[in-house]
């Protein structure tokens, strides 16, 4: 076999391995598609502490697929054709909106072996990855993203935050065949590294030595107290003294009062405990550092981010409030096709989007200032009424008042007048 066609080889094997592959795909721009979701049926036995059924109802449209009932479990499920990542990056993106402005609830996904059964889905399902938000109150507002190696679940040991407003988000999570991965948000590195580094799937690569321990004459102290410091003869006074001021009261009975003893003071010449002053230990050797050993339990393992089979994306989760809208949803092998497929959906609306809630709050806040403005007229108005109704019967009251002066004054002229005529 020539050079040339073991190099023609190489470059067809590395345009094989290149190739991109979309596993999943969903976009709600048909109405149709979303029979390819089935929801679960599952019901919690009530020995779990709850009797209640996962919920059924979700508002399918091609806006996205949104959660409608609160204080509801979800379960449903989509299929697709089983895969193994092995030897190819996993790429798993889609876009969250929470406009209900959650205050608790999930708003992740899940992947699942092909062997699930959808119509059971449940929190105890085994799953191979979950990776989404979660927000839970204000402290808990992260980014999940959990493995199952081995039959356990292992939640990463770094905290990211998600996003908690009320536009939509895009995330993204890369797992690389190196054992590498990369976060995304809104198609931003937010967090990346290694999974051995940053999940407890392995025991420690070292241990403390068993048999090591630390010696008998080491001193790991840096200071101790001065040996040739002496406490001053004048030190030690009490904390509280009678006070030398006080005068026994001139009714004070003896007999019937006791003793009379002057109320205790604090001493001004109390000085506290005497501790010696500390200089630096001449013996110090250093703190004393426990020897390692490689660890006998540990054995790499170079395939932890492989997955023999994939088959089902999944949404397991709980919501106090709905109305959290799941979209776009990409399952693939290229991190530049996930990427570029971020731009052409979520990308193409975010400003949109910001600009028609922002409209929507000016809108909203005119609304608030009219109704503000029209209930201080009103207010207004009735204070001006309340006003003039005083005002009134003021002068009913006034010229009620002239009405009977006038009245005496005639009654008078009258008496008056009688007076003369006898």
């Amino acid at each position: 076999m020539t050079a040339l066609s073991l190099l023609l080889m190489a470059v067809s094997a590395a345009s094989v391995l290149a190739e991109s592959s979309v596993y999943f795909r969903e976009q709600f721009e048909d109405g149709g598609e979303v029979l390819i979701f089935v929801f679960s049926a599952f019901k919690i036995l009530p020995q779990l502490g709850s009797s209640r059924d996962y919920a059924v109802f979700f508002f399918f449209f091609t806006a996205g697929l949104q959660t409608s009932q609160d204080a509801h479990f979800y379960a449903l499920s989509a299929r697709f054709d089983d895969f193994s990542n092995k030897g190819q990056p996993l790429v798993i993106q889609f876009t969250v909106k929470h406009e209900q402005s959650i205050d608790c609830g999930g708003g992740y996904i899940k992947l699942f072996p092909s062997e699930l059964n959808q119509e059971d889905m449940h929190g105890d399902s085994v799953y191979n990855i979950m990776f989404g938000p979660d927000i839970c109150g204000p402290g808990t507002k992260k980014v999940h993203v959990i493995f199952n190696y081995k039959g356990k679940n292992h939640l990463i040991n770094k905290d990211i935050r998600c996003k908690d407003d009320e536009y939509t988000h895009l995330y993204t999570l890369i797992v690389n065949p190196d054992n590498t991965y990369e976060v995304k948000i809104d198609n931003k590195k937010v967090e990346s590294g290694n999974l051995e580094d940053d999940w407890d799937f392995l025991p420690a690569k070292k241990i403390k030595d068993p048999n090591a321990k630390k010696p008998e004459d080491w001193d790991d102290r840096e200071k101790i107290p001065d040996p040739d410091d002496k406490k001053p003869e004048d030190w030690d006074k009490p904390e509280n003294i009678p006070d030398p001021d006080a005068k026994k009261p001139d009714d004070w009975d003896e007999e019937m009062d006791g003793e009379w003893e002057p109320p205790m003071i604090t001493n001004p010449d109390y000085k506290g405990e005497w501790k010696p002053r500390e200089i630096d230990n001449p013996a110090y050797k250093g703190k004393w550092v426990h020897p390692e050993i490689d660890n006998p339990e540990y054995t790499a393992d170079p395939e932890i981010y492989k997955y023999d089979s994939i088959g089902v994306i999944g949404l397991d989760l709980w919501q106090v409030k709905s109305g959290t809208i799941f979209d776009n949803f990409l399952i693939t092998n290229d991190p530049k096709l996930a990427e570029d497929v971020g731009d052409e959906t979520w990308g193409k609306t975010k400003d949109s989007e910001r600009k028609m809630k922002e409209s929507q709050e000016e809108e909203e806040r005119k609304k608030r200032e009219e109704e503000d403005k029209n209930r201080r007229d009103d207010v207004k108005e009735d204070e001006d009424e309340e006003e003039k109704d005083e005002e009134d019967e003021e002068e009913e009251e006034e010229e009620e008042g002239e009405e009977e002066e006038g009245e005496e004054e005639e009654d008078e002229d009258t008496d008056s007048q009688l007076k003369d005529e006898l």
